[in-house]
């Protein structure tokens, strides 16, 4: 296969990335210098070498260190736990600076069109939710039709297990990205959660 050809098919692989974005991502690159293209390359291998999901989390992260940054910080609240779709979220929280609980990283929501649950991580998560000392777990889904049908399903897995299940308040906007929102939005949220 001619190499333009299978870069292009591998960028359409990107979420929200159709044909036309592809063949744009590989014209740009073929303009670029040879520079930016060896340094996007040694930039792809690195995360195979350096990148690691944390055991507790489930976040990437590049700390030396098994657990990231957030799971060894002795001084956050051990007691609440924020469960969220994905990485970019958890940032997204972070920089709110509200909330000083742990996280759990879910990796992703449940397309309405198939309903499954494939490549959530429920299992670990229940696991998760059984550590002693939890008294909450606050799911910080987005707000729309596929973190609602997440947030429900989780609620099924995770009752009966003990510590008390809330959800952000709808200060944020249905149809909104955690990623996106600014850190106001999200205190509110936070501090309106049910």
């Amino acid at each position: 296969m001619d190499p333009i050809e299978r870069l292009s098919l591998l960028f359409e692989r990107f979420p929200g990335i159709g044909p036309r974005q592809a063949q744009r991502f590989v014209q740009y690159l073929l303009r670029s210098s040879p520079t930016l293209r060896r340094e996007l390359a040694d930039g792809v291998r690195a995360l195979s070498s350096t990148i690691h999901q944390c055991p507790q989390c489930m976040r990437y992260h590049a700390s030396d260190n098994a657990t990231c940054n957030f799971c060894s910080d002795a001084g956050r609240d051990q007691s609440l736990l924020a469960v969220l779709s994905s990485d970019a979220d958890l940032l997204a929280l972070e920089r709110s600076h509200t909330y000083h609980g742990m996280y759990f990283v879910l990796g992703g929501l449940i397309h309405l069109a198939s309903e499954k649950t494939k490549g959530l991580r429920l299992r670990e998560l229940k696991s998760r939710a059984k550590q002693p000392g939890l008294q909450e777990i606050v799911i910080a889904f987005p707000a729309n039709p596929e973190g609602d049908a997440t947030t429900s399903i989780v609620r099924d897995e995770l009752s009966g297990i003990g510590p008390r299940i809330t959800t952000l308040g709808r200060g944020l906007s249905t149809g909104s990205e955690l990623e996106y929102a600014d850190p106001e939005t999200l205190r509110s949220a936070l501090d309106n959660r049910k």
